[in-house]
This record gives C-alpha cells, structure tokens and sequence, in this order.
C-alpha cells in the first residue's frame, strides 16, 4: 500500500526545532514526510536536517527542480497538509491566499485536510488581526489548533507555546484516520465541553472515595473534536495524561468542583458530554486529622451524603437553545435495561451505554457501546479503539447540529 503523504510545512519560529519531533514521529509511524520550510525557518533548523530526518528533499523556492512544478504538485498529491509551527505571519498569509513561496504555494493547492499549530507571543496570538484570520480559515474548513499555555521566548509567559509535538500527531492521526471526511471539518465553529477522569471525595487529608476511571474516553471525544475543528473545553479529574493539543483544559478533584466548572464551560457551548465517572456520593463529614486504626476503639461507619447530579441538572437547564447533552452510562448487568431507565431519567439527547467492570473499559485503550438516543434510535459500536467512539458520538452530535 502507498505511504499517506503528509506534507510538513515549517515557519519561521523558534519552535521550529520541535517540529522534528514531530516529523520523527510521522516517518516512524509509516507516512511520507515532505518538510516544506519558509526561507525564515531555515534559520532555525537547516535544510539538510529536514532532508536526512524525512528522507525527501526539503526546499524553500518554487524555482527548484521546475520541471516538476513543485509549487502545484506538492498540494495536489498531498493526504495532509500540517503547518507547524505556524507563526502569525505564516496566518496571515494563508488567509489572504498569498503565495511568495513553496509552503504558500502548496497551501494555495491542497485539497487535502489541512491543519496550523500555531506559536507565537500571547500578544501576537490575540490580536485582533491573528484572531480573524484564524476565524477566516476555519470558516474554510482548516483545522487551527490553539496554542498551549506556558513558556514562551525569554521570560514570558502564556498562550502562544507550541503544542506538545506528541499530541499535534495524534490530532493529524485523528484527521488522516477520517479519510476524505476530514476534508470538511464537520465541528467547525463550534464549542463543545467534555468531562474525564474520575473524581475523588476527600474523607481525610491522606485517602478519598475514588473509582477506576482512567480519563482515556473523555481524552479521545476531546481529541477527535479538535481533529474536527470544534473549539474544546476539557474538565478532567487526576489521570495522568497529557493534556491534548489545542484544547482548553480544567482540572478539578472533587464532584462539586466538576459541577462548577462544567456549568461555566456549558454557558456558550453547543454541546457538552459528560463522560466523566462522578461520584455519586461523598464523605458527609472530612477529618482534618488522618483517621487512626486502634484496636481498643471501635470505628463508626463512614456516612455518605448525595452528590448533586450533573447531567440530569445540565439536560434540564440547557445553557442554550438547542445544546446537545450526551451523557455516559457505565453498567455491571442489564446494560440496555438500564441505560434506558437512565436516559429516560437524565433528559439527555443521547447516552452512552457500556458494559464495565475490573478488566473490562477502565483502563483499556479500547470500548464497546451502545449509544441510545432520546428519540428511540440505537447505534451499536463495537470493540474498537476508544478514538472509534468518540467519533461516533461527534457523527450523531453532528447530525443533531444539522
């Protein structure tokens, strides 16, 4: 079978020199790497290192090897176009459609998803003019993926840093994986909340109620909803995982405090999926001292109170018309049985229904579902890579958009 071709454009930043972490990772993993840098970038990183890591030549000029047209052949055979990293000027360019060079010119040409990860100064990220032409190529269908927050050149600090190189390639693995869907990205223009991980009920300063949960589902439907375009809210619970590219993400321990962070993500969001484990109860009282074992006293039981029911409060008070609520059922028996009573129960437009247990979901790169919706329909997804779901809930959430 032919290598996808992914073609690597590479602007003038100082991230440059992370992009060839994430072109070792697209050759590894069986793609065809063109690096296509700016004049610019080559200050950064020089031509013979793009050429030796990608094992394709790497060049700057449409003047190059004319016979081959270069400038339209490169778009034209290309599977993915990514722009990383994609300075502000780069931004500009392409959604004003200038062509001064090879990455403009193949940009001009692709027909393929394209994506940009941007990297800049916050300053620069959040200007007005970098704003709109952000608006301008996602209203086209690229896929732009916000920066990361933390250090940039210097001493600064704040958004503008380039992604982590591991999780921009999970988002071009995403896109290439929809094939010729990506094209157009279905999410768009939208905002969507997701919530991951379980949570954990202090009962004192050293243990908590807690649950299995590995935040690997929610970290998918987050994933794939960048991969589409969706602007992503991600309130997750201690789980270990990087934080996706391009997503804005809210990290909380407790149940109320996923409650109050979800509720202000879900003020402007078009859909809000709540595949977090929640606890449903709490410690009714916290100690402030370790609780000790003694043998000479007899210890009470631990008492339990109600923790407030997030998606039935969310799919009764809908933030805004027309918000979908997807919600996440996790059963031990009568799965369906169940997860009817309970979408019944939630109001939620669409629930998530699974079979979980010690060595079944949790924890496992892989799931199996059924998703029922409030209208009566079911769509069965089998055993498969948790990416796979998640796609099938953004398709539904999609259908009910239109």
């Amino acid at each position: 079978m032919d290598k996808p071709k992914v073609v690597l454009g590479v602007s003038g930043g100082i991230a440059a020199y992370k992009a060839c972490e994430l072109l070792r990772r697209l050759s590894e993993s069986g793609h065809d790497v063109r690096v296509v840098p700016t004049a610019s970038a080559l200050h950064f990183v020089g031509e013979t290192t793009w050429a030796a890591l990608s094992g394709n030549p790497a060049s700057t000029e449409v003047w190059e090897s004319v016979h081959e047209v270069p400038h339209v052949r490169i778009g034209q055979g290309a599977d993915l176009v990514v722009v990383a990293p994609c300075t502000a000027d780069m931004l500009a360019k392409a959604a004003h459609g200038l062509a001064d060079d090879l990455l403009t010119n193949t940009l001009l040409t692709a027909r393929c998803p394209v994506i940009f990860a941007p990297a800049m100064h916050t300053e620069m990220w959040e200007h007005p003019a970098t704003q709109e032409n952000v608006t301008t190529l996602r209203h086209r269908g690229a896929i732009v993926i916000e920066p990361a927050v933390g250090r940039l050149t210097g001493v600064d600090t704040g958004k503008g840093r380039f992604p982590d190189p591991a999780e921009i390639f999970e988002v071009c693995r995403r896109v290439l994986a929809r094939g010729p869907e990506a094209v157009t990205a279905d999410l768009v223009g939208r905002h969507v909340v997701v919530s991951a991980g379980g949570t954990r009920e202090p009962l004192d300063p050293v243990r908590y109620l807690g649950n299995r949960s590995s935040g690997k589902q929610g970290y998918a439907l987050a994933r794939t909803a960048v991969a589409r375009g969706a602007r992503v809210t991600l309130v997750t619970g201690e789980t270990g995982l990087p934080d996706p590219a391009g997503v804005d993400v809210v990290h909380i321990g407790t149940a109320v405090q996923l409650r109050e962070a979800v509720l202000k993500a879900a003020a402007d969001a078009d859909a809000v999926v709540m595949a977090a484990a929640v606890a449903d109860f709490r410690p009714a009282h916290y100690a402030p001292g370790k609780i000790k074992k003694r043998d000479d006293v007899e210890q009470p039981p631990i008492e339990l109170v109600r923790n407030p029911d997030i998606l039935a409060e969310i799919s009764a008070e809908r933030a805004r018309p027309g918000q979908i609520v997807v919600g996440f059922a996790a059963e031990t028996d009568d799965v369906l049985a169940n997860g009817r009573q309970k979408l019944a129960r939630k109001g939620c437009d669409l629930l998530v229904v699974n079979e979980v247990g010690e060595h079944k979901t949790f924890g496992s790169a892989e799931n199996e579902a059924v998703v029922l919706a409030a209208d009566g329909t079911e769509t069965p997804v089998p055993h498969g890579p948790k990416e796979a779901l998640a796609d099938t809930v953004w398709d539904l959430v999609a259908e009910r958009f239109s």
